[in-house]
């Protein structure tokens, strides 16, 4: 088998240990990756599920506006679509080995993640309309019924979205899944990947991975997040918990979200955190996820049960998404033009909602704004052509008020490897982010982790440089 990758130059390959051999040695193969195995970043065991959907919109101070992500085209990368009233006219491809034309989910969780991102509502009431219910979903099947692919077939279908995007109007790629990083970001084909799609224009939103929870302990640990969640232009995004509440004084980081800095680089991952506990969404009637937790399904007026609870950083990607396509269509209302995915993901950063008391290397720049992110990205399509930080400095308030709270913005930016936009980061070889985290070859985070060749957690050593912390393999 081979299968060629003209977006990263590269090829996909069978390959036995001897051929490996001949491959190391040959001076025109420059790197040599594996096609690691790969699951949607969803966890389904949750014990503190409740009956009723999380108000989500209201708590991104979203019910106030009328944008709807129109017309801006969103690819989901995932284990496909159960076609429903709630998803008329969504294309999509087959790239898996049972390939079909017509749309199914197997699986169940490409639904689930679709629904929040763009479900127009009709099965219910509007009550689990999606983020940008206006917006156009290509489903993009990479994920078999048991929530599985291959890192080839990912790429596959993410050099597809590139090589399209004027035909299909991609304008954002979800990517809801992961596998642990196994070599730095510069050779992982995975990253790259997202790294080209996002060179040609198109929003990247990653989840970051449901690796944060020591499986033995229960405790919170660092350096969970997945690959491509490593990849540096990326919109990679934690799970934010909200306790079924409008307000966001209870909000919380859940322990299972995965925390950075990413292996081999060290990259400050996840770059913001978004609602993804107990998220209700549209189910695949019939899948994998829909039977075998049927204590997650969820009935509607009428009686029939037609969605699905889940929780994860996949569901955080896709509101992320689903707020993305707002900002696209905001700014297109405002003067016609896209913003850039750095544009974009800019504004998500300094609009953030920092959380007290939880650090960077968990909540990014804070947990996702909404109402924030549209108002700012108003204001610069709005501009004539000042540079960004000018229009950002002449917009007030830089706050945001949920449910009576005024809660200040992030306004911090990391802008490529360099750039610094804002008064807490300083980044360079060397990075102090606010108060907690010193960066350069070592890491002194608060009182309880110290990061060189080992981290110390605690009082116990949990890893250094090829310990394997928890079953990665396995992100549910």
């Amino acid at each position: 088998m081979v299968k060629k990758f003209t977006i990263i130059n590269a090829l996909a390959v069978d390959a036995s240990a001897d051929d490996l051999d001949a491959l190391d040695a040959d001076p025109d193969v420059l790197d040599i990756s594996l096609d690691a195995l790969l699951v949607g970043s969803s966890t389904y065991t949750s014990k503190s599920d409740v009956q009723t959907a999380a108000p989500l919109q209201a708590t991104l101070g979203l019910p106030a506006q009328k944008l709807t992500g129109k017309n801006v085209g969103v690819v989901v990368i995932d284990s496909g679509l159960a076609a429903n009233g709630d998803f008329d006219g969504t294309k999509f491809y087959d790239f898996t080995s049972a390939a079909t034309n017509n749309a199914y989910d197997d699986y169940g969780h490409g639904t689930h993640v679709a629904g929040l991102i763009a479900s127009k509502g009709s099965l219910s009431q509007n009550a689990y309309a999606g983020i940008a219910s206006g917006a156009r979903l290509i489903a993009l099947k990479v994920l078999d019924a048991q929530g599985c692919g291959s890192t080839s077939t990912v790429i596959s279908a993410i050099e597809f979205a590139t090589a399209n995007k004027a035909a299909l109007g991609v304008d954002i790629i979800n990517l809801s899944l992961g596998h642990p990083i196994l070599e730095p970001a510069a050779t992982d084909p995975l990253v790259q990947s997202v790294e080209a799609a996002i060179r040609a224009g198109i929003v990247v939103v990653v989840s970051a991975g449901n690796v944060g929870k020591n499986i033995v302990t229960g405790m919170p640990g660092y350096a969970g997040i997945l690959s491509p969640g490593n990849a540096p232009s990326a919109i990679t995004v934690g799970a934010l918990d909200t306790a079924n509440t409008t307000a966001r004084a209870d909000d919380v980081v859940p322990t299972y979200s995965s925390r950075g800095p990413t292996w081999y680089d060290a990259f400050a991952k996840p770059d913001l955190v978004a609602p993804g506990q107990n998220l209700v969404s549209d189910a695949a009637i019939g899948s994998t996820l829909f039977n075998n937790y049927p204590d997650r399904q969820v009935t509607v007026a009428g009686g029939q049960t037609r969605f699905l609870r889940l929780s994860g950083t996949s569901m955080s990607a896709a509101v992320t998404s689903g707020v993305a396509a707002l900002l696209i269509e905001a700014s297109r209302t405002a003067t016609g033009a896209t913003p850039s995915p750095d544009t974009i993901k800019q504004v998500l950063e300094y609009t953030a909602l920092p959380l007290d008391g939880v650090d960077g290397l968990t909540q990014g720049h804070g947990a996702l704004n909404g109402a924030g992110a549209i108002a700012l990205m108003s204001a610069i399509a709005g501009s004539t052509g000042a540079a960004v930080p000018d229009v950002v400095a002449t917009v007030s308030p830089q706050s945001t008020t949920i449910a009576g709270q005024t809660l200040p913005w992030a306004q911090t930016v990391v802008w490529g490897n360099t750039v610094v936009w804002g008064n807490t980061v300083v980044w360079g070889n060397t990075v102090v982010w606010g108060n907690t985290v010193v960066w350069g070859n070592t890491v002194v985070w608060g009182n309880t982790v110290v990061w060189g060749n080992t981290v110390v957690w605690g009082n116990t050593v949990v890893w250094g440089n090829t310990v394997v912390w928890g079953n990665v393999n396995d992100s549910r």
